[in-house]
């Protein structure tokens, strides 16, 4: 395959999708040509730094591709990062094309949007020397691993909400509850929600010593300041989805509450079945869901939304709804990716169904072995042993950890079969490095409400 005048060659092409161009593949083969400098920093809250260095070619004819290398390369960085401030360090002509694309009249409008909502301030792309590349000053910090006193452990999902009552770990009382946050604009709903799972969990014991919540979204402390259970609640209450969670904390008492992204708890259940570190949580459900934890089981402070991190470079992707971006991973690595392979294996699913019931119904014909089935899930393997190339080269990954409902049955069994089979035949120095697996029983008897609740330290 050629893309942008790079060669490069796919052994294990998606068959329901030939024009795929894994981003990671195409990455490896450009830099070896390139021999031009250049440093990306990218700064988020309480002034840490991440800096990641690289090479571009720098001639007329490769323009195209080093400008599509940036933008991409940067893109992935603000997504598993995040930033307010972005400085491109060595070329200017690309920093001032970056400039205008992430921007509010740009192609990446909504990139600039949503992290200037994160951070409350405008998204900024700097133009520097590369002798002006700001140093790093990374956080990595301990997340968890507490299992003492009486703890309450929260998720909150888009569709049901679980809360588990937690004594020295063991799991005392947990519970589901259908809810849905996602079309209610009132904020005192989803605290009236959050608030009554508390006092439930905190029924159930002598007392409470702590407080810990899993819940999708990007955070600052416990404040959510993007997250999708408030996806209707208007910006001009936004100051009452910022309190949320302590505020309902207050309610049960004077004790300490620690908020997470689901991603990084899901990281934080694998540690903690396990053992050990270097995990990356990956839950293919209803978008993807990315989450991490060092060698020394600390979190990175990387929001990790990976689900709008590119990770195909082909033109004719699909696009993505809500970000209006082609090729990123959340049409890859969820239900998504089932519903969009399905027709062309030949699958039809009726329209009036939703998301979640077109994926079980291929999932019904993937427990027959019916070979249309079996041809989607075997692409998605494909997609992420590829996708595997590029995310190690971002997070220093021992153990792949693939969850959600994408990965239950004979579908989640093809999925993990095809992608270690092509790292074992294509890349076997990455296979012989990194564990791509389901949870172990351990790991699920953790689960996520009490992982959750091992967040706080008692005080």
């Amino acid at each position: 395959m050629n893309y942008l005048g790079i060669s490069f060659d796919l052994k294990n092409t998606p068959k329901l999708d030939p024009g795929f161009i894994p981003f990671g593949i195409w990455m490896n083969e450009y830099e070896k040509g390139a021999t031009k400098n250049i440093s990306i920093a990218v700064e988020r809250n309480e002034g840490f730094i991440s800096v990641r260095h690289a090479k571009i070619h720098g001639t007329a004819e490769m323009a195209a591709a080093d400008y599509r290398f940036v933008e991409r390369y940067m893109k992935f960085l603000l997504w598993s990062i995040g930033g307010f401030k972005v400085y491109v360090c060595g070329c200017s002509d690309i920093a001032k094309k970056l400039q205008a694309a992430y921007s509010p009249e740009g192609e990446r409008a909504f990139d600039f949007d949503f992290f200037q909502k994160l951070y409350e301030r405008p998204l900024e792309i700097l133009d520097l020397p590369l002798s002006e590349c700001p140093a790093p000053n990374e956080s990595p910090r301990p997340i968890g691993g507490h299992i003492d006193g009486c703890r309450i452990g929260f998720d909150a999902g888009g569709s049901d909400r679980k809360v588990s009552a937690v004594i020295d770990g063991e799991v005392v009382y947990s519970e589901e509850v259908i809810w849905h946050p996602k079309t209610n604009p009132d904020p005192n709903y989803q605290f009236e929600g959050i608030l009554d799972s508390f006092r439930t969990a905190a029924s159930k014991m002598p007392r409470v010593d702590g407080i810990g919540v899993s819940s999708a979204g990007v955070f600052i402390g416990n404040a959510p300041m993007i997250s999708s259970i408030f996806y209707c609640v208007p910006r001009d209450r936004w100051d009452e989805v910022k309190t949320v969670y302590d505020r309902a904390a207050a309610a049960i008492g004077d004790v300490p509450i620690v908020v997470a992204n689901d991603g990084d708890v899901s990281a934080l259940a694998g540690a903690m079945g396990m053992g050990c570190g270097q995990i990356m949580g990956l839950a293919m459900g209803t978008s993807e869901a990315v989450g991490y934890v060092d060698k020394d089981q600390n979190v990175l402070g990387w929001i990790s939304e990976l689900a709008f991190a590119p990770v195909d470079l082909n033109e004719e992707a699909m696009e993505d709804e809500w970000s209006t971006d082609i090729g990123v991973g959340c049409k890859y690595f969820s239900q998504d990716a089932v519903i969009k392979l399905a027709p062309r294996a030949g699958i039809e699913l009726d329209e009036s169904l939703t998301p979640a019931e077109k994926l079980k119904e291929v999932q019904k014909l993937m427990e027959a072995d019916d070979p249309r089935a079996q041809a989607v899930f075997h692409d998605i393997g494909v997609y992420l042993a590829y996708t595997v190339v590029q995310y190690s080269r971002f997070y220093d990954i021992a153990h792949l950890m693939l969850l959600g409902r994408v990965m239950s049955g004979k579908g989640g069994d093809l999925i993990l079969a095809t992608c270690q089979k092509l790292l074992a035949d294509e890349f076997p120095e990455l296979y012989a490095k990194i564990q791509v697996m389901l949870p172990d029983e351990k790991t699920r008897r953790v689960g996520q409400s009490a992982a959750a609740a091992s967040l706080p330290a008692i005080r």
